[in-house]
């Protein structure tokens, strides 16, 4: 890459994964080629052998890949050491979409026979992909409450199936969190695979590998890209010998690769992702006491509030309570209704992570495919909304959030 000294973390999201271009452009510029050429046959071979590196066909890598995966896999990495005290170094794939990175982990991890333990209150395509995908290939999951450590390891022993321990931390739209540390323990023990879904907390907030994790998994769609410009995923593994091999070979025979332009947009996003990250969360502070004050709201979850009860795990484990949070108004559906329906400056959009902040109802839109009962069962309510808190002039937010609850 360079030999350029890199101490802060902000340096590090401009910097990393950068190589030159042969034409000396500042930005790599986006390679819009589905395949690429060779001097020689016998470079051509040699490529394909793995003797040599160098660009065959986009399907299997791009230069604009590249930088984008080298780039996140440095920023998870950012600081910490392997068991020899050496820089952790890790291996990141990147996807044309969360779904497809996720595809290629499980599939990549796990056979028919194999179980994946996780907890409640998962993204919903996350959440059903564990209930209509992956039960017809003979992998299934089950479901315990992971605050509770003695449960989870019970579970455990009843079920030497489990291959897997799946976290999503902060989870999707509770917030809830479960302790990285302690779980990735339990799981050493049982000599299970551990990935974790870090799409809410970026790794400016949330290092899971410095608890022994496996896997990293993100949506690049949300703050990595930062800007709702791009869909994409990305698997960041330990192991190298295996996410260079069979992991990428798995990865490029489902086919789900990113394309060089999406790539590109990413690259850009994510060298402002510790200056957004920043006023996302002062911005969320703020709105959350705003709403956790105000009389028409039933409850607020956030976890930045110690009223939430994850507040210590996430304390623990992350430096700031984030960008996230979902409320409940005290009138239900109708009144959250009402209020999604009078926002003049907050928009009304799924997704998360962008500049501006964005408000959805999860119960009829992320987790419309989620039965009600399951739902209702991890918090997920008809009443419930959930915002990304973007990074407009907090006055203008709140004053919009303001006049809708009126």
């Amino acid at each position: 890459m360079s030999n350029k000294v890199i101490s802060g973390f902000s340096s590090a999201c401009v910097h990393e994964g950068h190589v030159q271009d042969p034409m000396y452009a500042h930005i790599t510029p986006i390679y819009a080629s589905s395949t690429f050429t060779y001097d020689t046959a016998e470079q051509g071979m040699h490529r394909f052998e793995g003797k040599e590196e160098g660009y065959i066909y986009t399907r299997w890598g791009n230069p604009n890949f590249t930088e984008a995966e080298r780039k996140i896999a440095a920023l998870e990495a950012f600081g910490l050491q392997d068991e020899n005290g050496k820089d952790l170094v890790l291996k990141g794939i990147l996807h044309a979409s969360g779904m497809a990175a996720l595809t290629t982990l499980f599939l990549g991890n796990l056979k028919a026979g194999d179980a994946i333990l996780t907890h409640f209150s998962l993204y919903g395509g996350t959440e059903e992909m564990f209930q209509k995908i992956l039960p017809n290939l003979g992998i299934n999951s089950i479901i315990v409450d992971m605050h509770d450590l003695h449960a989870t390891e019970e579970t455990l022993k009843a079920n030497p199936h489990v291959k897997m321990m799946y976290l999503e931390t902060p989870a999707n739209p509770t917030l809830q969190c479960v302790d990285l540390e302690e779980l990735t323990f339990i799981a050493k023990k049982y000599n299970l695979v551990t990935a974790v879904d870090n799409t809410f907390a970026t790794p400016y907030l949330q290092q899971p590998f410095a608890f022994g994790v496996d896997y990293v998994f993100h949506s690049t769609t949300k703050f990595l890209n930062g800007h709702g410009t791009a869909i994409g995923g990305i698997i960041i593994g330990k192991n190298l010998e295996l996410m260079n091999g069979f992991m990428t070979k798995t990865h490029r025979l489902l086919g789900g690769n990113s394309n060089p332009f999406d790539a590109y947009l990413l690259t850009q996003g994510i060298k402002t992702l510790e200056l957004r990250m920043e006023r996302h969360c002062h911005n969320a502070m703020e709105v959350a006491n705003f709403l956790e004050a105000h009389p028409a709201i039933e409850r607020v979850n956030y976890l930045g509030l110690s009223s939430h009860p994850d507040f210590a795990i996430a304390s623990k484990q992350m430096k700031h309570g984030g960008a996230m949070m979902s409320f409940e108004l005290k009138g239900g559906l109708e009144a959250g209704t009402k209020f999604i329906n009078r926002l003049q400056l907050c928009t009304r959009a799924v997704s998360l992570g962008t500049c501006d902040t964005l408000v959805s109802h999860p119960a009829s839109m992320t987790h419309y495919g989620v039965p009600k009962a399951t739902r209702e069962q991890y918090g997920i309510t008809d009443g419930l909304i959930r915002m990304s808190v973007g990074i407009e002039s907090i006055t203008d937010i709140i004053n919009d959030l303001k006049q809708a609850l009126q």
